[in-house]
């Protein structure tokens, strides 16, 4: 297989109340974190048309994740039997991707959202934003 390499640039930076990543649920409707998406002024434009009440997927790097590990325990616990993990959330993969789906509270106008749940740690870099799209909306 011919090996690609990609450039990935960092849109935004998520600030949060969580510090530590033991301090994160496993799955967003597990948790009520709440957190503020800050976006680099150069792609500040971007945000034009989003819009509080509108659910978003948001794509972040985990920054802190374990790149080299290819099973894991799904949730931590050791009682659960060994899984690959494209086949569990796990944060720890070969590009630790996260995806995000969380609902917009706000938007101000220099480059900050505020959206709840977002369970990932303080200053995790954010790569894009998605609009999910409902049945009504093109």
């Amino acid at each position: 297989m011919k090996q690609h390499d990609f450039h990935l640039r960092q849109i935004g930076t998520v600030r949060s109340d969580l510090k530590d990543p033991h301090e994160c649920r496993p799955q967003e409707r597990e948790g009520h974190a709440k957190a503020c998406i800050e976006i680099a002024p150069e792609y500040a434009e971007a945000l034009h048309g989003l819009e509080a009440g509108a659910e978003i997927l948001v794509l972040t790097w985990l920054h802190l994740a374990d790149r080299s590990r290819l099973k894991v325990h799904p949730r931590g616990n050791p009682e659960n039997p060994m899984r690959g993990v494209f086949a569990t959330r796990s944060p720890h993969r070969p590009n630790p991707i996260g995806l995000h789906r969380t609902r917009i509270l706000s938007v101000e106008s220099f480059g900050k959202i505020h959206v709840r749940p977002l369970e990932v740690i303080d200053n995790t870099p954010v790569v894009d934003i998605k609009s999910v799209l409902s049945e009504n909306r093109p």
